[in-house]
């Protein structure tokens, strides 16, 4: 046993139980956190500006901060920018996270000296779980790649600011560092495709035991190291044995990935965003994400059939329904108040609080009043995929809303690793099952409103070319499933097989 393997094991059983004990508390966890954000928030401008210092309760808060989004949000980090102190949290941020807004372009996420260690913590956290419940802990001793955005930062209103990504590989333990690839000088080459060959280069002949980073992209990473080797990269690095992976769902890439790797191994799924780290596998053998209830975030969600209503109905963690999709709505220490995160989740447990995502709150297709949400079209297509035995490379879904003759339908651009022998009777299985799961677009397909959806193939590497024709290639970058128009569609038309 090699000393930081040997040096893990009794942390991680130290970490392991202090995280079990903390899901025997979550709740009061979670009010101790609302208590302290209200005293802190009150002395800052937004709680000057939000009356804080008159509220005493949870009801009070709802009354007192709206839900927002982040253009509503722009008003206090363009104050931040100009240098004002004490704006959304006290003092001023460590770093600014930046990442691509819908509307606003570019956002600037404030983390805070009080929230670093949300974002270092639980990465790490979800790792010690891993070996205290497996007994893995030989890969601490191999080389470990983390597939992220460049570490180079720049100053915006005199604060560090780059992607969340490239902010925490600046926070990697120095004694991680010699087992960290990509080196510093790869990790900043912003063009990805350039980025993925000095991967490659740099990780062969390696002794990597973990890889980590979003789906697609790790898979862009194995297919370059199948390329050049003619093996299975589970062939190619023989003691790899963990997947760290989020960002996108895991399910349609899990059977093209592990095709790749050509054995099985083990995965820790986490859920992080600019705005924190919410979520991670704590377990090999429960489903669900394990809710981080004392990490500085203080957690509210709201019922999918209120979501568009001025003045949706808001509850904390204790009145949380099995089964049900929420929006989820944090305020934390970052100075981030009654912030929706675009993020719909959905608990499969309440003891302990473990959930999946389910979609986005902003991807959904609800072109004819069907409100088709992620979790539904993924659920769809991979138990057909499953039955055909076939392998799904990406796909995303638009509604085609035909002004002349004939009925309106959902088009599926899909790019297939392999393909199905009868497209159409393929087709009919993934409609089937997205009507089982969504009663609105059956009712339009039984009432003849809608007609059943139709599959346009998507050429090999179609959607690579069309993320770097819009230069998101790479990096925290992903397509989004759903869209309520057909801009994406049409952007995807080049590399159709129709085409």
């Amino acid at each position: 046993m090699k000393i930081k393997s040997f040096l893990a094991k009794p942390f991680a059983s130290i970490v392991h139980k202090n995280i079990k004990k903390g899901m025997l508390t979550a709740v009061a966890d979670q009010q101790a956190i609302f208590k302290n954000l209200i005293k802190v928030g009150k002395s800052t401008q937004f709680g000057r500006d939000h009356k804080l210092e008159e509220v005493s309760g949870y009801e009070e808060f709802r009354q007192a901060v709206p839900v927002r989004d982040y253009e509503a949000f722009a008003s206090y980090v363009n104050m931040i920018k100009e240098g004002k102190h004490n704006v959304l949290w006290k003092g001023v941020p460590i770093y600014f996270a930046k990442t691509s807004g819908t509307t606003s372009g570019t956002k600037y996420i404030p983390i805070t000296k009080d929230s670093i260690g949300n974002h270092i913590n639980s990465a790490r956290n979800a790792l010690l779980c891993y070996m205290a419940e497996t007994g893995n802990h030989h890969f601490a001793d191999g080389k470990m790649i983390f597939l992220s955005g460049s570490p180079e930062l720049e100053r915006v209103g005199g604060i560090p600011t780059g992607r969340l990504s490239g902010i925490v590989n600046h926070h990697v333990p120095r004694y991680l560092r010699k087992n960290q690839l990509p080196d510093y000088e790869t990790n900043c080459l912003e063009d990805w495709e350039t980025k993925l060959n000095k991967v490659v280069d740099e990780t062969l002949g390696q002794n990597m035991t973990l890889i980590s980073g979003i789906p697609p992209w790790v898979q862009m990473y194995f297919d370059e190291i199948i390329k050049r080797t003619g093996k299975p990269v589970g062939e190619v690095f023989p003691d790899f044995s963990v997947m760290v992976y989020g960002g996108v769902n895991f399910e349609p890439y899990k059977a093209k990935l592990l095709q790749s790797i050509g054995r099985k191994i083990d995965g820790i799924e986490t859920f992080p965003a600019s705005e924190g780290f919410f979520a991670f596998q704590d377990t090999q053998t429960e489903p669900g994400l394990l809710l981080n209830t004392n990490s500085g975030i203080f957690f509210e969600f709201i019922p999918e059939d209120e979501i568009s209503k001025e003045n949706p109905q808001r509850i904390s963690l204790e009145d949380v329904q099995p089964g049900v999709n929420y929006a989820l709505i944090i305020n934390s220490n970052a100075g981030l108040w009654g912030y929706d995160i675009g993020d719909m989740v959905k608990f499969v447990s309440t003891d302990p609080y473990r959930l999946v995502v389910t979609g986005r709150t902003r991807h959904f297709i609800s072109a004819f009043g069907e409100h088709v949400i992620g979790e539904e079209v993924e659920h769809s297509l991979m138990k057909a995929a499953r039955e055909e035995n076939i392998h799904i490379t990406e796909f995303t879904v638009a509604p085609y809303v035909n002004e002349g003759e004939g009925k309106s339908y959902h088009e599926w651009f899909i790019e297939f690793d392999t393909f199905p022998e009868n497209m159409q009777e393929f087709s009919e299985k993934v409609d089937v099952n997205l009507r089982e799961k969504n009663v609105y677009y059956d009712d339009l397909i039984a009432g003849n409103i809608l007609q059943t959806l139709k599959i346009t193939p998507v050429r090999k590497n179609g959607f690579i070319d069309y993320m770097k024709s819009i230069g998101k290639l790479g990096g925290q970058n992903k397509v989004p499933r759903l869209s309520n128009d057909r801009n994406i569609a049409n952007s995807l038309a080049p590399w159709t097989e129709k085409n």
